[in-house]
Order: C-alpha cells, then structure tokens, then sequence
C-alpha cells in the first residue's frame, strides 16, 4: 500500500512550468496552502486607505497620472496598485522598504511609456507591478490575468508547447532544463542553454512573457532556436511544437535494481511512484537488490508532493519545516512504511535539481536513507504563494523559506552531495546564488564537504542508450555494498 501522509487535503500550487505553453518562469518550486489562505483573507479588509497621503505613495500617484491616459479607470488602477503593493508589504518573506519598492514600481511606469507621452492606466499598473516585484527576488512576480489562468492548468501536466523551463537572466533567456520525453529534449536542448533567436529574430532583451510569447505555436509547428551553449558556440535548432504530457515518473531495471527517474512534483507523481515501484517488484521479485532515485533536472513543482515521495522511502522522521517572516513553522513528518523495504538507495541530483526536488534529496540525505551522487543542486529553497487579486491576476511571492531535518536551508546553497560526481557541463555551473536580486537564508549551518569527489570520466556508462556516467557510478557503489569497496573498485578503473 503507497503512503498517503495527509489526512486532510492540502492543496497546493505548482509553479514549476508556470507558463504553460513554452516553459517556467524559473524553477518556482512549492506554494502551501496556509499562506493561501491568508492572502484571501484580505479580500475583503480595504487596505487600499492606509497608503494614501504617506509621501512615498504621493511621489508614486503623481507619477501614475502623469504618465498615463485619462480614460477613466486611473482611480480603480491606483486602488488595484495599492491592494498588490499592501500584500507584498504584509506577506513578503522579509521586511520590505516601501521606499524602494515604490521607486521600482515608478520605474516599471517609465520604461513601459518609453518616448510615449502615456500609456494607459491598466498597461501601468502592469509595469509597475512587474518591476516592483522583480526587485525583491528571483521568483516573485505578477501574473496577468491571461498569465494567471494558464498557471491554473499546469498541476495537470498537459499543455502544449516545446517542453522547456527557462528564466530570463541579464537580458538573456536560458535554459533551465528540457523537460523529459518532449520535443526541446529530443531536439537536442539542454540545461544552460541561452536562446537568442526565434525563427530569426533577436529575442535578447525582451520580458521573459514576450519571449514566451514567440516560442509557442499551434502543435505540429517548427519553431527555429538559435541556440548559444557555453564551450560549444551558436547555432540553430528546429524544435516542432507539441502538445506536452507530462510523465512525472519514468522507471527502468538496471539488473538487480530499479531506477525510478522523477521528472516534476505534479499532481499525480505520488501515484506514479506508486506504480513504478509495483512493477519494479513485480519485474525482480525477491532478486531486487536497490533503488536509484533519479532527480537530475528536475524543477520541483508540488509540496505536498515532494514530502509523500520522499515519506515513500521513510519510515519517520521529520521531511522538510516551512518558515515564514514570523518564524511560524509548519512541520511535515513521515509516516510508517517504506515502498523500498528497506533496500539501499542512492539519489541522483545535479545543477538541475530545484526546489521539491532538493527537499526530496535533502530528507533522504538528512534521515540516512539514502547516499546522495552528483553535484550540488540549485538551491532553490524559497516558497512562492500565488495570490489572487480581485482584478483576476495575481501575485506570485516569496513568503517562506524551507529547511531540511538537520535545521539547515538550502536557499542559495543548494543540497551537497554525498558522492561528488562532476562532469564538464558541471563545472563553473550558475545556481541560484548566483540570480540577481537572490534571497540570502539568514541562518547557515556549517556542512560538511562531500566524503567522496570524483570525475565522471571515472564512471561506467550505463542506461538504456549506454551514456549515462552518473548511474554508471551509483550501480558501481551499490553492487561494491560499502563506500569504501567503491571507490577501491572506481580508482582502479581507467579514465574514459
């Protein structure tokens, strides 16, 4: 029997993939439904008064209707402004400088009326929102009322498009990650990747939702990239457009033992976890010796998610606590029974690895149940809620952060692995330290270094298509039974 640990539903909101028809606004990761909760309660509080007649609120107003048309609907702009602005100010994860914020929100006005002489009222409050919030972080944003409708599609897992995540960085659109089984992995595209044009035209230095825009397309059209990968150079992909259904667990026998490969934390990842384990058993029967969790690129997605997979391998023990600005914690713990029986496992993360993903990773590092390979991951450690505004968009904000069973976050430092397995594509890797404006954790517990580092070129080539180093290696260190077995056996094999 799967473990369900939640008595009561608690719904939650995937970001991962956000913009549904051609990738994610970042690796968004988990939103939990208390904080929910509480920006509804504001609906009805009319906050909007407590802004007005302070000076930083003046300079703001003064600037919106000088920069805007006369249409009417300037007042009920301000008041929608004001509602979002208060919001942040209450639910942010950290204290707020409403100063700053309302300078940002004045230069998102300015830059979207450019040589204009105004824009309109709706147009503005979009700009401002949209500056206002990329100034707190890298995950906090506003969601259009089309931007919001498609967000609500995506813990289905279908939709359509390329099948990538991606970020806009220094005026630049990257890759975070192709989504497995799609037309932008089967193209060739990989994490990292910059995409500079689209069917020809330059694409640097447009929104990430304007770049969005030109990627997606009816299914069954191409779509040309220019690509620029970092040791490789530039050049052009054709990727036809698809409609996307997400598979979020995949599985595979390596011998004796199992590999369960988790692409997102939607919705039905728990059930599917479910079923690869059933037939890994029913494929091995008693000759099954390990499991192999594979989390490499995977962005995260559902909280809850995260803790039932990761509460499949534990028996008990804490899984990951949710903290917000009053240091109010909610704790998620394990519940009896463990899918694996008990079988040695090893996780498999890299710079990909994100958000739910590192929380999965994390707890089974943490709780000794499994040894983790790879690199560190991206240290994405930061709860987004969307909130619904009563113009029928949304916020997106940042008002938690996530810790680990040892008490440690992974905010900008992301989960170190056990075993360092490092490739050339790995090396000198971005993570989200490395984001502007990126969340710095408060509290940082020493960790340890990896016990073990070692070069890919070391490992064996395993997989369906013979290519896959990392899972070469964590079959070596399950088959050797003891770490030190392994790397006796790995520094006797020649480099490759």
């Amino acid at each position: 029997m799967f473990k369900r640990p939640f008595v009561s539903v608690h719904r939650t909101v995937s970001l991962a993939l956000l913009v549904a028809v051609a990738g994610s606004i970042l690796l968004l990761g988990c939103t939990s439904e208390k904080s929910v909760a509480r920006v509804f309660g504001g609906f009805s509080s009319g906050p909007v008064s407590s802004l007005d007649g302070t000076p930083d609120f003046d300079r703001f107003r003064k600037a919106f209707i000088t920069s805007t048309k006369d249409d009417g609907t300037r007042d009920q702009q301000l008041k929608h402004f004001s509602d979002a602005f208060l919001r942040v100010r209450r639910d942010y994860v950290h204290e707020v400088n409403q100063p700053d914020l309302l300078t940002a929100a004045i230069s998102g006005i300015e830059q979207a009326r450019g040589t204009e002489k105004t824009i309109t009222p709706v147009s503005a409050t979009e700009a401002a929102l949209d500056t206002m919030l990329a100034s707190l972080d890298p995950h906090s944003g506003y969601l259009n009322p089309d931007e919001f409708r498609e967000s609500q599609v995506v813990t289905s897992g279908q939709f359509g498009g390329l099948g990538i995540e991606i970020n806009a960085e220094n005026g630049m659109i990257k890759v975070i990650a192709p989504i497995a089984d799609t037309p932008a992995e089967r193209a060739g595209i990989k994490s990292g990747d910059l995409i500079t044009h689209v069917d020809g035209e330059n694409i640097q230095g447009l929104q990430l939702n304007d770049a969005v825009k030109r990627l997606r397309g009816a299914p069954r059209t191409n779509v040309v990239l220019h690509i620029r990968r970092e040791n490789v150079g530039e050049f052009d992909v054709t990727v036809t457009r698809a409609i996307i259904q997400i598979e979020p667990v995949k599985w595979s026998i390596e011998g004796d033992y199992g590999v369960i490969r988790v692409t997102h934390f939607i919705s039905r990842s728990e059930e599917a976890l479910g079923r690869a384990m059933r037939r890994i058993r029913e494929d091995r029967g008693s000759s099954l010796k390990g499991i192999i969790l594979d989390l490499r690129d995977n962005p995260g997605g559902l909280l809850t998610q995260s803790v039932a997979v990761a509460d499949a391998f534990l028996n008990d023990g804490k899984i990951v606590s949710v903290r917000d600005r009053e240091g109010e914690m909610r704790r998620f713990d394990a519940s009896p029974g463990d899918v694996a029986r008990g079988l040695p496992m090893v996780v498999l993360i890299n710079r990909g690895s994100a958000s739910a993903s590192e929380i999965v990773a994390g707890a089974l590092q943490d709780q000794r149940r499994a040894t983790v390979f790879g690199v560190r991951s991206f240290g994405k450690g930061s709860v987004q809620t969307i909130s619904p505004l009563d113009w029928d968009g949304a916020l997106r904000l940042t008002t938690a952060l996530y810790y680990l069973p040892s008490g440690r976050t992974i905010q900008g430092r992301g989960v170190l692995p056990d075993i360092g397995v490092t490739g050339p594509e790995e090396k000198d890797a971005r993570r989200e330290a490395d984001l502007p404006h990126a969340i710095t954790a408060a509290e940082v517990m020493d960790e340890a270094r990896s016990r073990a580092s070692l070069d890919e070129g070391s490992c064996p080539m395993a997989g369906a298509k013979k290519d896959d180093r990392l899972l070469g290696c964590a079959l070596m260190f399950l088959r050797a039974g003891s770490q030190e077995k392994f790397l006796v056996s790995i520094a006797q094999r020649p480099k490759s």
